[in-house]
């Protein structure tokens, strides 16, 4: 008889069932808005029991908020080593994260209705969003950069906060040209053509 304990198969049933219900999730929000889904929804749409969802997320915003930090975790651009070029691929990367359909309704689900979930929500998300800016910083200093590149706090409060204000509100002109014109701004570079 084998007494060991059985190992978890990466990549093996968890990982496809989760795919299922992400892509079901994500497909449902952008066809009907994020009020009109209910895991009974999603459950259906992946071909999965309905138990297998309240087991493993609980709540719909549990699933959205963990879509949530799949999505931010995947796909950022490469670094090609100027700070200006850097700082506006992450921050155009990130805009077209909260721009796509269903993104804000991702970033409110980590934004929990319980005080305590989220205020754990946006430290995650602060912690997450500023791990994708942090490696342009710190590229930047290794490589000697003149003048020194900016701390994270301010890259999060001149190009970060205002992006997700502007995508929470629905702040029209809200585009690429807007980020790279903040970025620019925020840098102290002349834009493109200037």
């Amino acid at each position: 008889m084998n007494t060991d304990a059985p190992t978890k198969r990466p990549g093996g049933r968890s990982a496809r069932v989760r795919a299922a219900v992400h892509g079901a999730a994500v497909a449902l929000v952008a066809e009907r808005g994020a009020d009109q889904v209910t895991l009974p929804a999603v459950a259906e749409r992946a071909g999965v029991n309905s138990s297998t969802i309240y087991r493993r997320w609980g709540t719909l915003a549990a699933l959205l908020a963990d879509i949530a930090q799949h999505r931010g975790e995947s796909g950022a651009p490469p670094l090609v080593g100027d700070l200006r070029t850097d700082l506006e691929n992450q921050a155009v990367w990130t805009l077209a994260e909260l721009s796509r359909p269903g993104g804000i309704a991702f970033f409110r689900a980590e934004v929990a209705p319980d005080v305590d979930d989220r205020h754990e929500g946006l430290r995650e998300c602060l912690r997450r969003v500023g791990e994708r800016f942090r490696p342009v910083l710190d590229t930047a200093r290794e490589r000697g950069d003149t003048p020194p590149p900016p701390s994270l706090e301010q890259v999060l409060d001149r190009i970060v906060a205002p992006l997700y204000f502007r995508v929470v509100f629905s702040i029209p002109g809200t585009d690429e040209a807007y980020v790279r014109e903040l970025v620019g701004g925020f840098v102290g570079e002349p834009g493109p053509g200037a």
